[in-house]
């Protein structure tokens, strides 16, 4: 199978079900407007690839391996949809369409570069979240400092501080932005390695509260979302 069709899969069970939830097939065959016994055989052909789990009348859900693909392919989609919209100024209605064109062909390179040359954007302009790179960094900034250059340090199953449930621990594990936005989240006391604990979220994007060193703090939606930690247990 291309590989641009098992990313299209990939991205379909992501945008319905999430990394760890349950799609249908019925829901994955409207979205990719295909048949369902269509959409089984790709299901069973990515099981055994090891992309997904299937269960017959069930759906699927994806592997940590499939989650890994998926978040990677959604991040060169938002990034390529700002690029579009803000560096190329193309019409609105036409930048998501381009973009899935463009997505399969992009290289990690071009991504990590698109990503510096915008700053390091938090969300495309539909206002989803641009997930970071899989580099071993702390911040964006080693990542300008070290441009065109691997990075060696080890990968981590990192998710945004929003992730967290009420009352769960995380160690801040990635800064996102310029030098000026991470100059505020260490004024605030949000450095990588600290432990921090989610307290409460409030609806409709507003801000969340957490606890840093034994100190309350409510914390923006926008200054949250360039926020990443390794998720611990519960207080």
């Amino acid at each position: 199978m291309p590989k641009e069709h098992v990313e299209e899969y990939l991205e379909a069970v992501f945008d319905i079900a999430g990394k760890d939830g349950t799609a249908k097939t019925s829901k994955v065959a409207k979205k990719l407007q295909n048949t369902p016994a269509s959409v089984t055989e790709v299901f069973q052909s990515m099981a055994r690839n090891g992309l997904v789990q299937y269960e017959p009348y069930k759906g699927v859900s994806l592997t940590a391996k499939g989650a890994e693909a998926a978040i990677k392919i959604k991040r060169k989609h938002r990034l390529l949809e700002v690029f579009l919209a803000k560096v190329l100024q193309l019409a609105p209605e036409k930048v998501h369409d381009e973009a899935c064109r463009m997505e399969h062909c992009v290289s990690d390179e071009v991504s990590d570069a698109i990503c510096r040359l915008l700053n390091a954007p938090a969300r495309c302009p539909g206002g989803e979240l641009i997930y970071p790179c899989e580099k071993g960094i702390e911040s964006c900034m080693e990542c300008q400092r070290t441009a065109g250059r691997s990075s060696s340090g080890a990968k981590r199953d990192i998710v945004p501080i929003t992730d967290l449930k009420p009352c769960q621990k995380g160690t801040i594990a990635f800064l996102r932005g310029s030098q000026k936005v991470i100059q505020r989240l260490s004024d605030l006391g949000l450095t990588p390695g600290t432990e921090v604990t989610l307290r409460r979220k409030t609806p409709m994007a507003g801000p969340i509260e957490v606890c840093v060193r034994r100190t309350s703090l409510a914390v923006g939606h926008e200054i949250a979302d360039n926020i990443f930690v390794e998720a611990l247990g519960a207080c």
